[in-house]
């Protein structure tokens, strides 16, 4: 297909859209694996083990009521209200749907922060054999339940902004989080103790405050653009109703993935200390090239299949999805490969210092290896999760997920006792392929051809890229002596070396070997250059 082809099915918006929410996504991931190296540096894991299994129950709720279900009803039906009857039209929606979304998560939150003893003992069973770290956990599940409520807030104005084709800030918003938890770990230890906090409860205090900041962020942007009407709960009207009914199936699917997590935290739980901290860690460095380029290309993607959708332009929606999934495998497939044969250096330069020794850095690393296999199977589920709400179809993503869960669950309990947390974490990718299996094989029956050749094509030569460049890398990393640690220099040399030429190996074969995806991405962040010069 020729590259003016390629623009005509909407690719160079979603490769300028990407190229800038991979901008903004990139600031957040870094301040992220700051954030995480300093609560390693700072926390034991024994501590963090407590405080990842509350911090996840909150984030697991704003999956279903904001990120996930919410979200994803609320843009298809935003855009093509704006599509069809104009800004006001769509105002008013976001000021409903809003509203409706108030009185939901209020509801929830509320009733999590009475009960929180009832989801401490689903997510963390296994320490109820240590009353004192069950009760800290209940502790810190009430303090940050209410969450869900910044982080709901937050997810409709991004995609309220996505929608309006504004992705930086949106973007941006999640590094709040980060600021909040490095500044209060690093500066304001001392202070929160004088006023009789334990530092775990100041670190849940922090994570609280980064989410209301998230939501904050985004607030003059929505002002200017006339987009932050006043939230009225109007379930009567028909836009709300038809967006709260696509969210029930909606929630079933992010639910069915959600029970993973769940049944991670639970199963981990009974495993040794620490091993909620190993996952934890380990998923946050996968998370980067996933939140950098899979979620960044699938958000980017979700306006565009939704408008021509609307338009009834079936064709240009599957060749704008098979771009999509081309350009995540563009970044995903040699950074699983990087990942995957760097994990001791990486969490090495990452976490190792302070409270984060030696044995810590293997056992993530361990998961780290087995996790990033996944990485590739992630980004392309992403833009065809997004085909599937832009088609308003909830039911096909659930079922999938349905097929996630059960690989996820299967594999888990099969080899858990041999391999511990590291069969949790080779659980999670086994399960991620499976699902994005059941995707293509669903999709393909909906709606026909997705160019699953084309797609195999590109993603061939991304592989043979990656293999090359994994040659070059594991050399390099051979001159790092990786139990001194990340605050050795010769260490952090030795991997910003590693890294550096990685990439310029990899991009160079990829462009050699005719990355049309590539040269459009490149070409897209030329014009945005040109343009703000």
């Amino acid at each position: 297909m020729s590259e003016s082809s390629e623009q005509d099915h909407g690719t160079g918006a979603i490769a300028r859209r990407a190229g800038v929410v991979v901008g903004g996504t990139l600031a957040s991931r870094l301040m992220g694996a700051l954030r995480d190296a300093v609560i390693a540096a700072t926390f034991a894991v024994g501590a963090t083990d407590a405080f990842f299994v509350a911090w996840t129950i909150p984030n697991t709720l704003r999956s279903l009521f904001a990120e996930g279900a919410a979200s994803a009803a609320f843009v298809p039906t935003f855009a093509g209200l704006r599509e069809r009857e104009g800004n006001a039209a769509a105002r008013r929606y976001y000021s409903h749907f809003s509203g409706a979304m108030l009185v939901i998560v209020a509801s929830v939150t509320l009733l999590g922060v009475l009960t929180a003893p009832q989801w401490a003992a689903v997510y963390g069973a296994g320490y109820q054999r240590d009353p004192e770290r069950f009760a800290t956990l209940v502790h810190l599940t009430r303090i940050l339940f209410p969450y869900i409520m910044f982080a709901g807030f937050s997810a409709l104005g991004m995609g309220a902004l996505n929608a309006l084709g504004y992705f930086a800030i949106p973007a941006a918003a999640p590094a709040m989080l980060n600021v909040s938890i490095i500044v209060v770990s690093l500066w304001m230890l001392p202070w929160s103790r004088d006023l009789g906090l334990d530092d775990i409860t100041a670190l849940a205090i922090a994570a609280l405050l980064g989410g209301l900041l998230q939501c904050a962020v985004q607030i003059p942007n929505l002002v200017q653009l006339r987009m932050f009407p006043l939230p009225v709960p109007r379930f009567t009207d028909p836009a709300v109703r038809r967006s709260l009914g696509l969210m029930v199936p909606l929630l079933l699917g992010t639910g069915v993935y959600q029970a993973n997590i769940l049944l991670s935290r639970l199963l981990a739980s009974f495993l040794v200390e620490g091993s909620q901290s190993y996952l934890y860690y380990g998923q946050r460095v996968v998370e980067i090239p996933q939140g950098m380029f899979a979620v960044a290309i699938g958000s980017a993607a979700l306006p565009s299949l939704a408008t021509l959708r609307e338009r009834g332009d079936h064709e240009r929606a599957k060749r704008t999805l098979s771009f999509s999934i081309r350009l995540s495998l563009m970044f995903a497939v040699p950074a699983a490969t990087a990942i995957a044969c760097l994990a001791e250096p990486l969490v090495s330069v990452l976490f190792a210092r302070g409270e984060f020794g030696s044995h810590e850095t293997h056992q993530t690393a361990r998961s780290l290896a087995v996790m990033a296999l996944s990485v590739w199977a992630v980004a392309s589920a992403h833009p065809i999760i997004r085909m599937f709400h832009a088609y308003g179809d909830a039911r096909s993503p659930v079922v999938c997920s349905a097929v996630n869960l059960l690989t996820f669950g299967t594999v888990s309990v099969l080899l858990m006792g041999r391999l511990g947390h590291v069969a949790i974490a080779l659980a999670s990718s086994l399960a991620a392929i499976a699902q994005l299996i059941a995707l293509v094989w669903l999709l393909q029956r909906k709606l026909g051809s997705i160019h699953v050749g084309e797609i195999a094509r590109s993603a061939l030569r991304y592989l043979i890229a990656s293999l090359v460049m994994a040659l070059v890398i594991l050399q390099l990393a051979q001159m790092g002596d990786w139990k001194q640690g990340g605050n050795d220099p010769r260490n952090l040399a030795v991997f910003a070396l590693t890294f550096a030429c990685g990439v310029v190996v990899y991009f160079v074969l990829a462009y050699k070997l005719g990355s049309r995806e590539l040269r459009r991405f490149v070409a897209s962040i030329r014009r945005r250059r040109r343009k703000v010069s």
